[in-house]
């Protein structure tokens, strides 16, 4: 299949080894300018993919997502930040990367381009018709998320993608899309830089919706946080304090503690009985 490969195309600036560092700054200042407005130029592809993972959510299923690489690296970001965030569990958001957790912190040989060992990778879960997975790859060519993805629709589990390359082989595979084109990089090929913040922005913008859409957030405060520091539970105790009234510090920072969470304590204050946990 023929598409335009744009995350593959030269920069359109020359002789980067003789720019000042302010002129190379200011460049890819510049180039990062350009990805908000590639976002917002598919925020309709992003609905659908926040509506289909938020249903999957309220039926009891779960979102994986699956690349490699740094698209790899950003979809196990993204899942490892929503328990401590929104005091969610750790198996509802799965991040897969080919090569394993080895492949986190260093790149591991031809692992992306295996395309039978993404669909064993998801298997290790259990992945089923009741969640959803959602291929990251910037190129939108990656063989071993082409691969989960093929096999995942073979099976009737649905799927979704975030690339940066429309109509690539990844797009093909996905029943809710999402392609965000950022254009050449300022280092030719180099898709860590705008089109991983453009992955990153997709990914910020999907769960986030999703956690208030199923009830996770209350006005604009994450009220099922978890309290593992002292600058978590000092922000725990201010928003018991508002939910509250309560005026005092210490006796709005011990209900928090002894609750376990902001939701649990403003709720057992008011007499409601919490929901959620």
């Amino acid at each position: 299949m023929s598409f335009e490969k744009f995350t593959e195309e030269e920069s359109p600036y020359h002789d980067l080894d003789k720019m000042s560092v302010k002129e190379i700054l200011t460049h890819i200042n510049e180039e990062d300018k350009k990805v908000p407005d590639a976002v917002t130029a598919v925020i309709p592809q992003i609905e659908k993919l926040v509506v289909a993972v938020t249903d999957k959510m309220l039926a009891g299923g779960r979102l994986f997502y699956i690349g490699a690489g740094t698209s790899g690296r950003l979809g196990v970001l993204d899942a490892s930040e929503i328990p401590p965030t929104y005091g969610m569990p750790f198996d509802l958001i799965i991040g897969v990367i080919a090569g394993g957790e080895t492949a986190i912190r260093k790149p591991v040989e031809n692992a992306e381009d295996d395309a039978q060992q993404g669909w064993l990778d998801l298997e290790q879960y259990a992945v089923s018709d009741k969640d959803i997975v959602v291929g990251v790859a910037a190129s939108g060519t990656t063989p071993y998320v082409i691969g989960a993805l093929e096999e995942c629709r073979r099976r009737g589990i649905p799927t979704g993608c975030i690339v940066c390359n429309p109509g690539s082989p990844v797009t093909e595979q996905a029943d809710y899309p999402v392609a965000v084109v950022v254009g050449p990089e300022f280092v030719t090929g180099s898709t860590r830089m705008k089109s991983g913040t453009a992955q990153k922005l997709v990914l910020n913008m999907l769960t986030t919706t999703v956690m208030i859409r199923i009830g996770r957030v209350e006005d604009n405060k994450m009220v099922n946080m978890q309290l593992t520091n002292s600058k978590l539970i000092d922000r725990g105790t201010k928003m018991v304090m508002e939910g509250t009234g309560l005026t005092d510090y210490d006796e709005a920072k011990e209900l928090l503690l002894r609750s376990g969470s902001v939701k649990k304590a403003v709720d057992s204050s008011i007499g409601r009985s919490p929901i959620g946990t």
